[in-house]
């Protein structure tokens, strides 16, 4: 009998993956009874946004839940009229990024305000991609089963090269993780279908502390953004799996990228105001004066579902 711990430790020591193996799954989340504790728990994680701008901005779950069961919660601003720009604005992709959530919700304030010229663009806002990032203690990059949502998305050739990248170029670094398969986690797969149902004319996502302005993309016909307030634009590049790489180069669709400059410090009133303002009319002159100039010239394309999925 008192050779069976060293039994034991041998077969541990030769076989550590037993010991992964035999890990449990991530714990399911406490559920969120309402809003106000969706809201409540969020902003807690979050710099400068109280529960009741939360709550304000009336926020509805999605029918896909993160690994551990938290809700992903989206806003929908339709305009009456037909035909209006179609505008997708994603926050947290990230969980360690803090600010790139509390724009979001700053944004969802200024969409709500009566003075803002809605009727032009039709907007769907999803504050947080990545809720078990954002709420882990510390907050992470990755999502609860440690993929990077941003190296995640089917993008051509992933599985080619998204796993040959992770190992060469990050040296296997856990906070670049692909994951096993495109699309594998339900976060990023519930954006992928989203994508898919509401055809966006363009994409924001919401970044930090890189503090620039990226953009992928097809260039004809939309006019490649040169700054949003401070931030000044420098094609970085993109990544095997990455939502740029996704929407911009395989989906046809642009995707603005902004890379706020701190990720747990917010920007000041006046940089948001500026960036705001900027990005606004970028969108006027490439979206809604390009889709009226276009209209009579050719054919309307896949109309979207009126509703995201409940």
């Amino acid at each position: 009998m008192r050779r069976y711990p060293s039994v034991l430790l041998l077969v541990l020591v030769a076989f550590p993956g037993i010991i992964r193996a035999a890990q449990p799954a991530p714990a399911a989340a406490p559920p969120e009874r309402d809003p106000q504790s969706w809201c409540t728990s969020v902003t807690r994680a979050i710099p400068q946004i109280k529960p009741k701008t939360c709550v304000a901005a009336a926020l509805r779950p999605v029918a896909v839940k993160s690994v551990m069961g938290r809700q992903i919660m989206l806003r929908e601003f339709k305009p009456a009229q037909k035909n209006a720009a179609r505008v997708l604005v994603v926050g947290g992709i990230h969980g360690d990024e803090l600010t790139a959530v509390s724009v979001a919700f700053r944004w969802l304030e200024l969409l709500q305000q009566p003075g803002y010229d809605g009727p032009q663009f039709h907007w769907r806002v999803v504050p947080v991609l990545n809720p078990d990032g954002l709420l882990a203690k510390p907050p992470t990059r990755v999502n609860a089963h440690g993929v990077d949502l941003n190296r995640n998305f089917p993008t051509h050739n992933w599985s080619s090269e998204a796993p040959r990248y992770w190992k060469v170029s990050t040296n296997r670094d856990p906070r670049r993780f692909p994951g096993t398969a495109p699309a594998s986690e339900p976060e990023s797969r519930w954006l992928h279908d989203e994508i898919t149902r509401f055809k966006p004319d363009v994409i924001v996502s919401i970044h930090a502390p890189f503090d620039v302005l990226d953009f992928d993309g097809p260039p004809a016909g939309v006019e490649v953004p040169a700054r949003f307030g401070r931030l000044h634009l420098n094609r970085i590049g993109v990544y095997p799996g990455s939502l740029g790489n996704f929407g911009g180069l395989k989906e046809g669709i642009p995707v603005v990228t902004l890379e706020l400059p701190h990720a747990l410090k917010m920007p000041t009133e006046a940089e948001l105001a500026h960036v705001w303002r900027d990005m606004q009319e970028w969108l006027r002159v490439n979206l809604v004066e390009r889709k009226a100039a276009s209209a009579s010239t050719s054919p309307e394309r896949g109309v979207p579902h009126d509703e995201p999925t409940p």
